[in-house]
């Protein structure tokens, strides 16, 4: 193959590689934000970060990195990372979308040789990582402005034209993921105070309807204006929600709660950030959680 060959397959390599890598950079610089960096140590934020939501665009921009400068050797680790991504997912249909790409990466940086060298290198360096920063900039903020008064008990939270007490830390708002139904059962059956689930239907307790969690919605403690179309299945708001006291747990790992709002066989959740989602009830994901609410009595203030 002649020098013009190699050059043009080298740079299909880098450009593959770049686009790929940055979509990751995308993916993990808001997902980080979104439902990781719930932890009260930096370290550990970080160590997640960099772990769990940067790692595939680390490891293509530094396979493509030595795809560049090291033609062989980098085509031998895109195969590795070929074999391992097949053994790690197995027959999923991931396996498709994943393996192929890399072995096309590899056979492109084995034969091909980008020129000047030097513009192919920063390319897979300097444009995920750019991406990473921009995409991640916003996120980040929203994040870092997060408020969390430290108070899990029952809280009486109104404006908006909604009026309702949230249910305290304990069975009726828990730490860990449950279907829809667990969580509309558990619901009925807390006592109460709400802090233990009692052997009969009690029916004090409900869901939040869509609505009420829309414009319960907060930020920096204050109400963050919802609005719920039902005609369009949206929420839009005055100014963008964040995981903040008096509502949510900013050090916890859930960021979707359930609603009572049923739509055939789904139900709506609602996100940290006020976006809304219809999901199948039977879904159990350990950050889908729930908290529930009850109508405001006499021990509960004006």
């Amino acid at each position: 193959m002649g020098a013009a060959g190699k050059q043009v397959m080298g740079w299909i390599a880098v450009a593959l590689s770049t686009l790929v890598a940055s979509f990751w950079a995308y993916w993990g610089a808001n997902e980080t934000f979104h439902e990781g960096w719930y932890y009260r140590d930096w370290i550990m934020n970080v160590a997640m970060t960099l772990a769990q939501y940067l790692s595939p665009m680390l490891v293509l921009v530094a396979a493509a990195f030595a795809g560049v400068a090291w033609p062989r050797a980098g085509a031998s680790l895109h195969l590795a990372l070929a074999a391992i991504v097949g053994w790690w997912f197995g027959f999923r249909a991931a396996v498709f979308f994943l393996v192929p790409p890399l072995v096309v990466l590899g056979g492109l940086y084995y034969y091909g040789r980008p020129q000047p060298r030097r513009l192919a290198l920063a390319a897979v360096l300097v444009i995920p990582l750019l991406t990473m920063l921009t995409s991640g900039a916003y996120p980040a903020y929203l994040a870092s402005q997060r408020f969390d008064d430290g108070d899990y008990g029952s809280r009486l939270i109104e404006g908006n034209e909604v009026r309702l007490v949230w249910a305290p830390e304990g069975p009726g708002w828990p730490d860990s993921g449950v279907s829809w139904e667990e969580a509309h059962h558990n619901c009925q059956y807390l006592d109460e105070e709400g802090k233990n689930l009692a052997g009969e239907t009690r029916n004090i307790w409900r869901l939040p309807t869509v609505d009420e969690a829309v414009r319960s919605s907060v930020r920096k403690g204050s109400n963050a204006g919802g609005a719920w179309n039902p005609q369009t299945g949206t929420a839009t708001y005055q100014m963008q929600p964040n995981k903040d006291s008096p509502l949510w747990k900013t050090y916890s790992k859930v960021i979707y709660w359930w609603t009572g709002t049923e739509v055939d066989n789904t139900a709506y959740r609602i996100v940290w950030n006020g976006q809304v989602h219809a999901m199948p009830k039977k879904v159990r994901w350990g950050y889908l959680a729930y908290r529930c609410v009850r109508n405001p009595g006499p021990l509960d203030g004006k």
